[in-house]
C-alpha cells in the first residue's frame, strides 16, 4: 500500500463529507477533547464524525484540514499498525495544514491504540469509530492513557425516527391528530428498528439479515476464530427466543447439548462476551443476586428490535419488552436490573426507586392483576418512588392505598418518559 492510495482517498473524503445531506442527531463534543465512538455496525457512527466535521466547516475550517479514513476501504484492508504513519506522511505531503484526524472503523488494526495514543501525545486531535466493545477494555483504555473520551452511539431512539419522517411534535401532541400519526409510524419502528440506513429500505428483513450476517461472520466468527459456527449460532437463536426470561449458563448449556451440540459452560460464557462486544446482544443482572451469581444467571436482550426479530415468530412480547430494555440501558447503563426474590419484575431502578413491568396487552383482567400485584410487592419490599405498566397503546392508572401505578403506551413514554 503506497502513499498515493491514501491520498486518493484523504481528497475524495473531503469532497464527499462537504455535500453529504445529515439528520443532525444530539451529541455534545467538547471543542478540544479526542474521542472514541463505538457501537452496533450501522448504528450512525461515521455520521456522527460527518456531523462533526460538518459543523467544524461551518465554524470555518478549511475542508483541507480533515484527514478523513475509513478502513473498512477494501483499498487498505491489509494495512498493518506498522503501516499507519503513512497516513499522516501522506497528508503533509498534500497540505501544509495541522491536520484533525478522523479513523473510522480502526478496530480490525490490531494495536491501532499506540498509533491513536502517540498522535495524542503529539497534541493532535483525532477522533475514532469501531464497532467492537473491546474499545472500551482497560486495556486499550490503559494504553489510551486517558487522552480520549469514549461515547456509545447507539440507533435512533422514536423520536429521532420521527423527525426522519418529518414529523414535529406540537404541544399536547398526544391530545390532537397527531397522536394517530405517531401510533401508526410506531409500527415500523417497532418491528424493523431504529438503525437509520435501513429506513429508506421496501425490504427492511433483507437489509437487517445482511447486517446481522456481517456481523456474525466478520466481527463474530472470523475475527474471534469460532471454528464452531454452529454452536454461536444456535445460542443467538436461543437468546432471541429466552428474551423476557432469566436464563443461566447452565441452563444455556443443555437446551444446546439438547439439540446435538457439545459446548460446555465456559465456552458459553465466552460466546457470550464476543456477542456483547459485537454489540450483538446485551445482559442484566437480578438486583438480589450476589455478585458471583450476577455473572451466570441473566436477562438478554438484543441492541436492536429489527435484528431480534429475525428470529421470532408472534415476536410483540418480545419486541416490546427489549425496546424499553434497550431505552433503559441509555439510560441509567449499569444501574439497571431486574428483580426476582420473591416477586418477578421485568426491571428494577434502585437509583431512582423506580420499578417496570411490560405488557403488550393488559386486556385480560388476568395479566392486569398479575403486572400490578407485582409492582405492588416489591413497593412493599422496596419502596418504589415511582411504578410503571408499560403497554403497547393502553393508558390509564390504578391507585392502591399510597401506591399509583402508571399504565403508559410505549410510544408515548419513549417520547416523554
Amino acid at each position: 500500500m503506497g502513499k498515493k492510495v491514501i491520498q486518493e482517498i484523504i481528497l475524495w473524503q473531503q469532497d464527499f463529507i462537504k455535500n453529504i445531506k445529515l439528520q443532525k442527531r444530539n451529541i455534545k463534543i467538547d471543542p478540544v477533547g479526542n474521542y472514541v465512538f463505538v457501537g452496533m455496525r450501522r448504528a450512525g457512527k461515521t455520521y456522527m464524525l460527518y456531523q462533526y466535521i460538518q459543523q467544524l466547516l461551518n465554524e470555518g475550517h478549511d475542508a483541507h484540514e480533515i484527514l478523513f479514513v475509513n478502513f473498512e476501504d477494501e483499498r487498505i484492508t491489509d494495512i498493518k499498525k506498522e503501516d499507519l504513519h503513512i497516513i499522516i506522511d501522506a497528508y503533509s505531503e498534500l497540505f501544509v495544514h495541522e491536520p484533525i484526524i478522523f479513523l473510522d472503523e480502526i478496530q480490525n488494526i490490531d494495536g491501532w491504540e499506540h498509533f491513536a495514543r502517540r498522535l495524542a501525545d503529539e497534541g493532535r486531535r483525532v477522533f475514532i469509530t469501531g464497532s467492537n466493545a473491546h474499545m472500551l477494555s482497560r486495556e486499550i483504555a490503559s494504553t489510551l492513557g486517558g487522552r480520549f473520551l469514549m461515547q456509545e452511539i447507539w440507533p435512533f431512539t422514536f423520536s429521532e425516527y420521527l423527525q426522519y419522517k418529518g414529523v414535529v411534535l406540537q404541544p399536547h401532541w398526544h391530545l390532537t391528530s397527531q397522536k394517530a400519526e405517531v401510533v401508526r409510524l410506531l409500527s415500523d419502528y417497532f418491528y424493523f428498528g431504529g438503525l437509520a440506513e435501513s429506513f429508506s429500505f421496501i425490504d427492511k428483513r433483507l437489509w437487517l439479515t445482511s447486517l446481522y450476517q456481517k456481523v456474525l461472520y466478520s466481527d463474530i466468527i472470523i475475527r474471534k476464530g469460532i471454528r464452531n459456527e454452529r454452536s454461536m449460532t444456535l445460542l443467538i437463536r436461543k437468546l432471541a427466543d429466552s428474551v423476557m426470561q432469566p436464563m443461566a449458563v447452565k441452563r444455556l448449556q443443555n437446551i444446546l447439548q439438547g439439540d446435538g451440540t457439545k459446548i460446555n459452560r465456559n465456552t458459553i460464557s465466552t460466546y457470550l462476551s464476543y456477542l456483547k462486544e459485537a454489540y450483538l446482544c446485551f445482559s442484566i443482572s437480578n438486583f438480589t443476586d450476589t455478585i458471583p451469581q450476577r455473572e451466570v444467571m441473566q436477562k438478554h436482550y438484543f441492541y436492536d428490535n429489527g435484528v431480534l426479530n429475525l428470529f421470532l415468530i408472534n415476536p410483540e412480547s418480545k419486541l416490546l419488552e427489549n425496546v424499553v430494555s434497550i431505552y433503559l440501558l441509555r439510560t441509567y447503563g449499569e444501574g439497571l436490573f431486574y428483580y426476582n426474590r420473591n416477586v418477578e419484575v421485568d426491571f428494577y431502578i434502585p437509583s431512582e426507586q423506580l420499578g417496570i413491568q411490560v405488557s403488550y396487552d393488559m386486556s385480560d383482567q388476568e395479566t392486569r392483576n398479575r403486572e400490578v400485584s407485582a409492582l405492588v410487592k416489591l413497593n412493599a419490599f422496596k419502596p418504589l418512588k415511582r411504578s410503571v405498566v408499560i403497554t403497547y397503546n393502553e393508558e390509564s392508572s390504578i391507585v392502591i392505598g399510597n401506591q399509583t401505578i402508571e399504565i403508559i403506551p410505549v410510544w408515548k413514554w419513549m417520547l416523554e418518559g
